[in-house]
């Protein structure tokens, strides 16, 4: 929790006076909105675009002011968490749910900062469940149609039910087992009829915050 706490805090450094800026979510960017949220106490200006309802309300609970995508130009700053991240900066995202908004986002930003601890750091893509978004019509045919790409899925579940997202969509977890081509896969699972997106962010991430246990940080520049 710490180690989250920290990198969700370092993040926030990289926001400036008068930025628009994407807020993620999870648990490690939730330490980053609250940072946030303190700042803009202190006196900070800026804008925010939330990537989930549950992130707007803790946004808006926290005094920042949000505004929709739709009416900005784009976005100077993202910082969101990720549950995988390899050495060139490929992610695994959508462990929280909000893998199509966080993906829309990242896509408006000039620059997205990636927070995680220190057990998301991975030589490949693979050992976390890949999500992928679907829509509810026929949500079996589409997962037959994923399946052929030699993995496995399931249905995401919550209290028993099957989990809907803030776009009112499913999501399946698929086990491709380790992922050697990650933009590749991701390309192609897009281009399957059902498929609303998959939580594959290949080469969007410029800077990755990792926290360790043992308190310490480190910041790595794709540059």
């Amino acid at each position: 929790m710490k180690a989250k706490r920290l990198t969700g805090e370092k993040a926030a450094e990289y926001i400036e006076d008068g930025m628009i800026i994407g807020l993620g979510t999870g648990s490690t960017a939730y330490y980053a909105v609250k940072k946030v949220g303190e700042l803009v106490r202190d006196g900070l200006k800026i804008k925010a675009v939330p990537t989930s309802k549950e992130t707007a309300e803790l946004a808006a609970a926290e005094g920042i002011n949000l505004v929709e995508l739709a009416d900005v130009e784009g976005l100077d700053l993202t910082i969101d968490g990720a549950d995988e991240v390899d050495p060139d900066f490929n992610l695994i995202k959508g462990g929280g749910g909000a893998l199509l908004r966080e993906k829309i986002v990242a896509s408006a930003t000039d620059k997205l900062v990636i927070v995680v601890d220190e057990s998301k750091l991975v030589e490949h893509l693979g050992a976390f469940p890949l999500p992928v978004e679907v829509t509810p019509f026929s949500w079996q045919y589409t997962q037959r149609m994923i399946e052929k790409f030699s993995c496995s899925s399931e249905i995401r579940r919550k209290d028993g039910e099957i989990f809907v997202t803030d776009n009112g969509n499913y999501i399946l977890d698929c086990d491709f087992g380790q992922i050697e081509d990650p933009l590749k896969i991701s390309v192609e699972l897009n281009k399957l009829p059902g498929v609303v997106e998959n939580g594959i962010f290949a080469e969007m991430a410029e800077i990755v915050v990792v926290g360790y246990n043992d308190g310490h940080i480190e910041v790595l520049d794709k540059e």
